[in-house]
């Protein structure tokens, strides 16, 4: 593995993290208490390539390779402060458009995939249920052939993206039995009659990032929106939960970034008792920490792009750098609040509004518990 950037990564880096500061944190305090989804930011994003960052150019991408791609979400997750806006970025990105470039037919891609990257479309996957949280195989939602059409029933819960989305990936059973081959994914247009979508949920962190409930009701669906064939829906949620649990957490390594430099900046200038308060090593002590936790993550990170990048399986690699990072971006914005104190307690500050961004990161794609079975299954425990 080459572990230095090339001339054109490091400015392409650099360009992400000045973009970012440019276009990204505008009106963010008044966005995160009001629970608003900035549509103008999406949009600069994607003209700046990211919703499309690792497509291929001819279905409207980047073509970038997966570690460049890492780089460019790390670069705007430390230029910018909007989490729950790269939060949407990345369940688009991970949920909807991948899937769609690696399992879609001509016909699919072509319809779909340029609009996803040029930001006109938004795209997630609705898996989740309220019955079945992270294991995809007991959904409940029902998917009945009538013709060349499906007819969908049922809910999920908890879909980032749902309020604002243009098009869902559903997974859903085409049979009674619990028959891994009975479950197919299926490309659901937003105003296709009998999908309905709640409004935005309030919620604790990513206030920014809309989610919501999203029903069936008798929807009907033509065969042709069926990704991957029948019976492949397990394998597109599969191949989809590993890419997203390689990536979502890209950005967040970039926050992580920003935590510790501007910890060590109010360290250093912040003084008590005649000294700068990093000269107690108490609080000294809580800044390496992160340190270690970013060189170690970053490490993680770039490693299992560049595997995925030469092809390898990564099943166990995506769950490590899911369970390091979230537990990681957890701890270091913990940190970070407590190096601030009082100050950072106050609403509308970026550690509080960090600190409530973090915590959702080790539920989403798949808790820390489940990435811990994951690899204790491959110690043989």
């Amino acid at each position: 593995m080459e572990f230095g950037w090339s001339e054109d990564q490091q400015l392409l880096g650099q360009s992400a993290v000045e973009f970012a500061r440019r276009e990204l944190n505008a009106d963010l305090l008044e966005l995160d208490r009001t629970s608003q989804f900035s549509h103008k930011a999406w949009t600069r994003c994607a003209e700046f390539g990211v919703q499309g960052m690792p497509i291929p150019e001819r279905f409207g991408g980047q073509g970038a390779d997966l570690v460049t791609t890492a780089l460019v979400l790390e670069s705007l997750g430390y230029g910018g402060q909007d989490n729950g806006l790269l939060f949407s970025i990345n369940a688009h990105l991970w949920s909807c458009a991948v899937p769609i470039w690696k399992f879609g037919d001509d016909r699919q891609r072509d319809r779909y995939l340029p609009s996803l990257c040029d930001g006109s479309l938004i795209g997630v996957q609705a898996v989740t249920e309220a019955g079945s949280g992270s294991d995809g195989f007991a959904v409940s939602t029902m998917a009945v052939p009538d013709g060349d059409h499906y007819v969908l029933n049922g809910s999920k819960i908890f879909i980032t993206n749902a309020p604002i989305a243009g098009v869902l990936i559903v997974l859903a059973r085409t049979g009674n039995e619990r028959n891994i081959g009975e479950l197919g994914a299926f490309i659901v247009e937003r105003d296709t009659p009998g999908l309905i979508v709640s409004k935005p949920f309030e919620k604790l962190g990513l206030r920014t990032s809309p989610m919501g409930e999203v029903t069936l009701a008798d929807c009907r669906v033509p065969a042709s929106g069926l990704l991957g064939g029948p019976g492949a829906g397990m394998t597109v949620f599969n191949t989809t939960i590993e890419w997203e649990r390689s990536f979502i957490l890209a950005t967040a390594l970039g926050t992580m970034r920003r935590q510790l430099d501007e910890a060590v900046s109010h360290a250093s200038t912040h003084q008590r008792f005649g000294k700068s308060i990093g000269k107690n090593q108490s609080v000294a002590n809580r800044i390496v920490d992160m340190r270690v936790r970013l060189d170690a993550g970053r490490l993680l990170l770039y490693h299992l792009a560049w595997l995925k990048d030469q092809g390898k399986r990564t099943g166990l690699e995506s769950a490590i750098v899911k369970l390091f990072l979230s537990e990681s971006f957890v701890e270091s914005s913990m940190a970070a609040f407590e190096t601030y104190g009082a100050q950072a307690y106050m609403a509308g500050n970026a550690q509080e509004r960090d600190l409530r961004d973090s915590l959702a990161s080790r539920i989403y794609s798949g808790t820390s518990d489940i990435q811990r079975m994951i690899v204790a299954r491959t110690l043989g425990l």
